[in-house]
């Protein structure tokens, strides 16, 4: 359905929403939307337009920055700045919240390694990961007895907060030192290379990222529990699940049964098993 006044917003929209030039200024073939806007004795109707357009992408940038304070120090300011330019014109907004910004971000730093390469991508990863982990519900957790009553054909629901990251760079370290200069007030400043090949990981490393209450926090797994998890995940049976953590592995049959129960036991006290029944509620 189109009505004069959904031509009038969709027009203006489009203009807004288009990158700026590196003046701040809006782009040429914006004239449909210059057109509508009627000039004032101070402001002609570009300026005018100009105006909302740079506060729109000024919003845009600053939420995109608060979103990826850990890809920044990484990056370094100025790397920084031209990444969520060049993402956001490919990658504009396609939400009403400004939250989803960078739902696309890890996927798009894959195709574009000049920007942090495969360090720059796992810290997006785990910084929208924590986004997700933030915002999504929290389900009345199963209980040991109801654990312990499951069969190997048993499925299992995950907690929607629930989110799995594996990276070859200790991410959520070099995140958790970012947000406490933040909390100190201090701006953090670039890594130096020397840090970051310190934090570069000989073995895999294993990252559940989860909210218990109001707060999210990172947990180190071993690489059979996130196995686990991401099967389970995926909706194997618990059986199947099993199977396909531990094929492979070097602990033995006897050590292999108490990590199995060992592994239950932690996840059931962390409550990542939800009620099968229950309807997710923000």
């Amino acid at each position: 359905m189109s009505t004069p006044l959904i031509d009038f917003q969709r027009t203006i929209a489009s203009a807004l929403m288009r990158p700026l030039t590196r003046q701040e200024n809006l782009r040429h073939g914006a004239d449909a939307a210059i057109a509508l806007v009627k000039p004032n004795s101070r402001l002609s109707s570009m300026e005018r337009l100009e105006i909302y357009a740079r506060s729109y992408w000024s919003r845009l940038l600053d939420a995109f920055g608060e979103d990826f304070p850990g890809l920044r120090t990484v990056l370094g300011a100025e790397t920084f700045e031209r990444m969520r330019r060049q993402y956001l014109a490919e990658c504009p907004s396609e939400s009403f919240t400004l939250r989803d910004l960078g739902r696309r971000l890890p996927a798009w730093l894959g195709a574009h390694p000049e920007f942090g390469g495969t360090l720059g991508r796992q810290m997006a990863e785990l910084e929208w990961a924590e986004i997700e982990s933030f915002d999504a519900a929290a389900l009345t957790p199963l209980t040991v007895e109801n654990i312990s009553a499951l069969t190997p054909e048993s499925t299992l629901r995950l907690q929607p907060h629930l989110q799995l990251v594996q990276a070859t760079h200790a991410v959520d370290t070099l995140l958790l030192e970012v947000r406490a200069q933040i909390k100190a007030g201090r701006k953090p400043r670039r890594y130096s290379a020397a840090r970051l090949a310190t934090a570069q990981s000989e073995e895999p490393i294993y990252i559940a990222i989860h909210r218990p209450e109001l707060m999210v926090y990172y947990k180190r797994l071993d690489r059979e529990m996130y196995e686990l998890l991401r099967a389970l995940g995926a909706g194997a049976a618990l059986g199947e699940a099993i199977e396909a953590a531990y094929t492979g592995n070097t602990l033995g049959e006897n050590h292999e049964r108490q990590h199995i129960q060992q592994s239950f036991a932690l996840f059931a006290a962390l409550g990542w098993f939800a009620h099968p029944a229950e309807k997710e509620r923000q």
